[in-house]
């Protein structure tokens, strides 16, 4: 059954940082590109950031409003996607998900990040 486990969510301060993971299941995961997705109250859910399946050439894409302040990154041999916040705003309060890319019918619980002082 596929699967998808966020975690690394928190309640953060303008300015600070935190690193998102992602564990997925019954997928193929080396042959699958991966985005993170996320979620704000009352919007649509949005593509944050991919990134592709093959390690010789590895490529990465953000959405504009996270450029220069996210990195998405993946290890193979665990199944896991990361994604690096920094420099975090209050507009990147969102539940973030990862899937694969483009997004299957299957989600997880996802990750809340709050960024408030």
């Amino acid at each position: 059954q596929v699967q998808f486990v966020e975690s690394g969510g928190g309640l953060v301060q303008p300015g600070g940082s935190l690193k998102l993971s992602c564990v997925a299941s019954a997928i193929s995961f080396l042959t699958a590109d991966m985005g993170w997705y996320r979620q704000a109250p009352g919007k649509q859910r949005e593509l944050v950031a991919r990134i592709n399946h093959d390690s010789r050439i590895r490529s990465t894409n953000y959405a504009d409003s996270v450029k220069g302040r996210f990195t998405i990154s993946r290890d193979d041999a665990k199944n896991t996607v990361y994604l690096q916040m920094n420099s975090l705003k209050s507009e990147d309060t969102a539940v973030y998900y990862c899937n694969v890319y483009p997004p299957s019918h299957i989600w997880g619980q996802g990750t809340q990040v709050t960024v408030s002082s």
